[in-house]
């Protein structure tokens, strides 16, 4: 591997799960936790009661009336991390001495049955660290949480990015408060692509190609001798924002409308997409395998571009792939407008309504305490392995690796996985990729996809 990883990046990405191009539920850095984990563990998923904070003498009477707050956190990077996550949260309970906060830690596998069940018993936690598809889509449109547009009133709030901003909202109301984001992106095999004669269709600088550079570099790749390029994944939902944003982006369809209150796929850009990649000598429709697959294909040199991609993952096989042994070259996917829209996960804080004021209250304290300080803030993103939603500088002075992957925030398209009816028509596209694949004819795979997903749309809600 030529591309240089520092180890502080390692150390914080290591760990970050691959849930996103897998078969999990969750986004990327939203896999699995370890269930025998504990909080004296560091990771995993266990409960932790913070003690005392620096500076604290036993027995000093804390400032204004007792509250108890719990904080349930998802395995977001290193927010699974006891040890780190104690550390960071023990400014706040100096500041606040009178809020006694406990922290338990969910995971993929069990964390939305706990949540459900919690509901069921009336023991819900007043904080949770997720992304919009649960805090806004789901708990947010069932009614289970708290308004938070106050604190979108704060000077922290103004500089959050549109797209980040628009995800947070539902019905007219903030169901989350956002710290961090990432942009997925593609990647391909430079090594590969210069031997080829393909490296001069892609933007090196940038990261971006076009779409003609995109079916010149394939055509290229192809007559080199390399038989599979690339494969449309479509075994499951593992990974699926990578297949989306290819089709989206290649030229210029759309997925939802902008209101996020249905789907706006059945136009002839994206038939177009999809009928260009099924045409695509080297690209080959894959029902077997999901993004996960993808990745240790790509890995291994079996194919030379991967569709299901972000920094954890190059970490992942830097760290993980000891037969890796070309350059990982990341790259925004081709457009034919030089316009590239770029799927992303999104995580921040969400504030259950237990109809305790005083509880709700105290959680909107701790969001404030961390969003309005950029040092607080900087650390809860260092502890993700993420980047800012908002303009903050110096997070990752001196870390090659962030800084370039950093560039792709900036192409963070419309976050429409909050539309309604999100989960049933996450299956419905990768089913409608198998009939494509399987020779079926793509305006009527795509009718039908876009008659399931309407329906999915307005049997929860929407319109």
């Amino acid at each position: 591997m030529k591309r240089k990883i520092s180890i502080l990046l390692i150390a914080c990405l290591a760990a970050v799960s691959l849930a996103a191009c897998g078969g999990g539920q969750g986004t990327a850095g939203s896999g699995s936790g370890s269930e025998a984990g504990t909080a004296a563990s560091g990771s995993g998923m266990g409960t932790e009661a913070l003690g005392e904070a620096p500076g604290q003498e036993a027995g000093e009477e804390n400032d204004g009336e007792p509250v108890s707050l719990t904080l349930w956190t998802y395995p977001v990077g290193d927010w699974k991390n006891a040890t780190k996550v104690s550390s960071l949260l023990r400014d706040f309970r100096k500041a606040y001495p009178a809020y006694n906060l406990t922290v338990e830690y969910l995971d993929y596998t069990t964390g939305d049955d706990k949540v459900r069940e919690a509901v069921e018993n009336g023991t819900l936690p007043d904080l949770v660290l997720e992304g919009p598809e649960r805090l806004v889509a789901d708990w947010g449109a069932k009614g289970l949480m708290a308004d938070l547009s106050d604190l979108w009133k704060m000077d922290a709030a103004e500089e959050i990015y549109e797209p980040v901003r628009n995800a947070c909202r539902y019905g007219g109301a903030y169901y989350e408060f956002p710290f961090f984001m990432t942009a997925h992106c593609m990647a391909v095999n430079r090594d590969l692509f210069e031997k080829a004669g393909a490296l001069q269709y892609v933007d090196e600088e940038n990261h971006t190609w076009s779409t003609e550079g995109f079916i010149k570099a394939v055509e290229a790749l192809k007559a080199y001798g390399q038989e599979k390029v690339g494969i449309v994944y479509c075994g499951g939902q593992g990974g699926d924002q990578g297949t989306r944003a290819l089709v989206n982006n290649l030229y210029g369809g759309s997925f939802s409308n902008k209101e996020h209150t249905g789907y706006d796929f059945e136009g002839e850009e994206n038939i177009r997409a999809l009928q260009l990649l099924r045409d695509l000598d080297g690209i080959v429709f894959d029902p077997e395998h999901q993004g996960g697959d993808e990745v240790t294909m790509f890995g291994s040199g079996e194919l030379a571009m991967a569709f299901c991609w972000n920094v954890s993952m190059e970490v992942n096989q830097t760290v993980n792939n000891p037969n890796l042994d070309f350059d990982i070259l990341p790259l925004t996917f081709p457009t034919e407008d030089g316009k590239p829209t770029l799927q992303g996960g999104i995580w921040g804080f969400g504030v259950f309504d237990n109809g305790d004021e005083a509880r709700i209250q105290a959680a909107k304290d701790f969001i404030r305490f961390y969003a309005e300080d950029d040092g607080e803030y900087a650390q809860t993103v260092l502890i993700s392995s993420y980047w800012p939603v908002r303009d903050v500088e110096g997070i990752y002075v001196n870390d090659a690796l962030m800084t370039e992957y950093g560039i792709f925030t900036q192409y963070m398209g419309d976050y429409y996985q909050v539309t309604p009816g999100w989960a049933s028509v996450r299956t419905a596209w990768w089913t409608m990729l198998q009939e494509i694949g399987g020779g079926a004819e793509i305006s009527e795979a795509v009718a039908e996809f876009e008659e399931t997903a309407d329906r999915a749309a307005r049997e929860a809600g929407g319109e």
